[in-house]
């Protein structure tokens, strides 16, 4: 596949939260569709609304996507809870850092979605200085945030956007709270 090496087997979970990351570069977006072709997975992802607009609003949909209106107050948790009671094979892919630009922390909402829903999160990667991408092990979410994101942190450590500076690290603004909890 364009010089790229697919590592690791195809989640065993049917329904899940899949983390694309990193996500730096508009070329993430066909190497995921092409990734989950190959491991035959039937993917849903959310983007910024403004990407569902005419004229190629529709192919997106087509593709699996959901419209998010970022900037609005939207419970897009509850949403996409539902989303996975309504429908017990769903496969969301949320990229959790929420930008292709460097972020100080990812968006939690991934974690807040596969907690309420009940479902794993599995990350997904492609490491653009080793050519390769594949999925890592399932996480079940136990509301503890700073001991469950260690797990990704170890995970994602070795991994190389395709422009690494804009990879930025693999937290959520709740790990500073919960950390005072302890």
């Amino acid at each position: 596949m364009g010089g790229w090496k697919i590592e690791g087997e195809r989640p065993q979970h049917k329904s899940f939260v899949l983390i694309a990351a990193p996500h730096t570069s508009n070329w993430d977006f066909p190497y995921m569709l092409a990734f989950a072709t190959l491991y035959d997975l039937r993917i849903s992802w959310m983007g910024k609304h403004a990407l569902f607009t005419p004229p190629l609003g529709w192919i997106m949909r087509a593709l699996g996507g959901i419209p998010v209106k970022r900037h609005k107050n939207q419970n897009t948790v509850s949403a996409m809870t539902e989303a996975f009671a309504a429908d017990r094979n769903l496969i969301l892919v949320v990229p959790a850092e929420g930008t292709r630009a460097r972020a100080e922390y990812w968006k939690s909402g991934f974690y807040h979605i596969a907690l309420a829903a009940g479902v794993p999160v599995v990350p997904s990667y492609l490491d653009y200085g080793a050519r390769r991408g594949g999925f890592g092990p399932a996480l079940i979410p136990t509301g503890r945030p700073r001991e469950d994101m260690q797990q990704f942190r170890d995970f994602y450590a070795p991994m190389s956007g395709k422009f690494p500076k804009n990879f930025g690290p693999v937290r959520l603004r709740e790990e500073s709270a919960s950390q005072s909890d302890v």
